[in-house]
Parts: C-alpha cells; sequence; structure tokens
C-alpha cells in the first residue's frame, strides 16, 4: 500500500468518470502495506479506496476482485468493488490496472484482544466455508517453489547463519504433504492491519490480493502468527486457543491438519522472512514506502522450531 504511482486529480476525475460516484472532493496517498499503491478517495456520493495494481497483470486479477465481490455477497464483511459504467471491475490508470472499492468503516488493530482473536478465527473458518463454492481457481504464488527461487535470489546477501536456517526450513518444508490437507480459497495474508475492527465488531477483512487456492490450515496459521504474537515473538496461548478454538466452531480440523499445525505455523514464519528480507534487500522505490522489520519472522521461526506440539 505504499504510494508507486502519483497521480494528480485531472487524470483521478477523469478515471472516476466511468463510475456512478460524484464528483471528486478529496484524496491522499495511503503509507501502510508495500505492494500496492492505495489512495482514499473522497467523492459527493461517498468514500472508497483507489487501488493501482504495481505486480499484478490485467489478467490475473479478475480472480482477486470477484472473490471480494463472492465474499461481499455472501455476507463475509468484505470492502466490494464498485463497477464501471460497462460492468466491469478493473480499468487503467497510467497504463497499470487500477479498481475501485468501498471504503469499510472501523480500523486496523495493533494490539488484537482475545475476542478479537476469536472473531477472527471464526470469520476466517466463515470465510473459508462461503469460498468452497467459488468456482475460480489461482494457484499460491508465494508458495514453497517460491521461497525457493527467493531464497537463492538472495542468498548472496544473506549472512552463514542466516542461509543456513533457511536452507534447514525448506528441506523440511518441501517433505511436508500440504497437498493432502484440505484446500481451498485462502486469503493468504491476514494480518491485523488487513482486518477493520469498530470495538470487537468485524466491519471489513481488506486487501485480498494474495488469495488463491491452498490449504487451508495454512491461512490460520499466517492470522494466528500476526495476531497472536507478544513483542518479543513469543505467543500468546490464550489468544491462540480463543482463536483456534473459533475457528473450529465453524470448521473442525481433521486429524491431519492437527498433526502438521507446528509445520503450517513455521511455514507461514518463513514465507513472511522471505518476503520481507526481499523488500530489504532488493527495494522498489515509492513516493511514500514502508518497509517491515524481516527480523520479526525469523525469531518467530525460531521460535516454533523449538514448540512440536499439535493441536
Amino acid at each position: 500500500m505504499s504510494v508507486y504511482t502519483v497521480i494528480d486529480r485531472p487524470e483521478l476525475e477523469t478515471f472516476l468518470q466511468d463510475y456512478t460516484v460524484g464528483e471528486l472532493q478529496s484524496f491522499e496517498g495511503i503509507s501502510a502495506g508495500i505492494e500496492n499503491t492505495n489512495y482514499f478517495v473522497n467523492t459527493t456520493d461517498g468514500q472508497f479506496v483507489l487501488t493501482i495494481f504495481e505486480h499484478h497483470s490485467f489478467d490475473e486479477l479478475p480472480y482477486f476482485l470477484n472473490i471480494m465481490a463472492f465474499m461481499a455477497e455472501h455476507r463475509i464483511p468484505t470492502a466490494h468493488p464498485i463497477a464501471t459504467h460497462q460492468g466491469d471491475y478493473l480499468q487503467a490508470i497510467q497504463g497499470k490496472p487500477a479498481a475501485l472499492v468501498q471504503r469499510l468503516k472501523g480500523s486496523g488493530v495493533e494490539h488484537p484482544s482475545e475476542t478479537q482473536c476469536a472473531v477472527m478465527g471464526e470469520q476466517m473458518a466463515r470465510f473459508h466455508l462461503a469460498g468452497q463454492d467459488y468456482q475460480q481457481y489461482r494457484a499460491n504464488d508465494r508458495d514453497v517453489d517460491w521461497m525457493e527461487a527467493t531464497f537463492e535470489l538472495l542468498k548472496p546477501q544473506l549472512d552463514a547463519e542466516t542461509r543456513q536456517m533457511i536452507a534447514d526450513e525448506l528441506a523440511f518444508q518441501k517433505q511436508q504433504p500440504w497437498q493432502d490437507l484440505p484446500q481451498g480459497v485462502i486469503h493468504a495474508d491476514l494480518f491485523c492491519d488487513n482486518a477493520l475492527f469498530d470495538g470487537d465488531t468485524l466491519t471489513g477483512i481488506i486487501d485480498l490480493y494474495y488469495a488463491c487456492n491452498a490449504a487451508l490450515l495454512y491461512d490460520l496459521a499466517v492470522m494466528v502468527n500476526d495476531w497472536c504474537r507478544n513483542p518479543d515473538c513469543s505467543f500468546d496461548i490464550q489468544k491462540i486457543d480463543k482463536m483456534v478454538h473459533a475457528y473450529q466452531s465453524q470448521r473442525p480440523l481433521n486429524e491431519a491438519e492437527k498433526q502438521a499445525w507446528p509445520a503450517a505455523l513455521r511455514l507461514a514464519a518463513l514465507r513472511f522472512w522471505l518476503s520481507r528480507l526481499k523488500d530489504k534487500i532488493l527495494p522498489r522505490e515509492g513516493e511514500m514506502t514502508q518497509i517491515k522489520d524481516p527480523d520479526v519472522f525469523k525469531a518467530v521461526l525460531s521460535y516454533h522450531q523449538q514448540q512440536t506440539q499439535s493441536l
């Protein structure tokens, strides 16, 4: 959500002419996040978020936008994309794909409570259950193969200890039978800043641009690694219990998933450690950027490697 593509008022006004959203009043760039360019857009008819996609092609974006609409229409709190006069969710600005979506009320959570963790567990399970009826398919482009390729790219810039730790974890993960676990649509990036709350009420799940088809358990692990983490990168067991229990109240985990839980937590940690290392070592330029600390997920991975208890 850093600003890599800078737009001016006249081109945004031209862009908005394809929508029935009223007249432009104001807009501002959003600095949080690291992947796409985002702007808050206020018009005479409402408040919206404009996303300009910096990595995805026009061909692959309908999966994400359609799933946002699908989930919103199935009463999962997500931002519904706004259709153009032609009925499309996607158009271009400065030659890049762009979409306008509803701006949801609420704000991100910095220090989630046990209650909020439980809410997220239940809502993720509902998301997974609804996704079983979603017909489009997209492979996970941040899977173990991506992790291995990213590691090879970064390896010359890493110290010996880091190289060994990543290599050992990749070897471990390549032995895991992820394809044998229940599969479906996952968010794949449901961190605290990708959910909006008004008190303890979830008002929206946002930023579905890593959504894909993969092991459902992995999605829960990604969320636990952020929502239930203490500042010292240990974990709040009560928050984990609340989140996992609430999830299982909607979709009980099978025995294979329960056994794979420690490996899933490690896989989720490795994925975000590598992506943050890449952003730090090979940064992209933007007017407003936020590069997150990769050492957080190095510590998370180290913590999980020492914990072997299944659910």
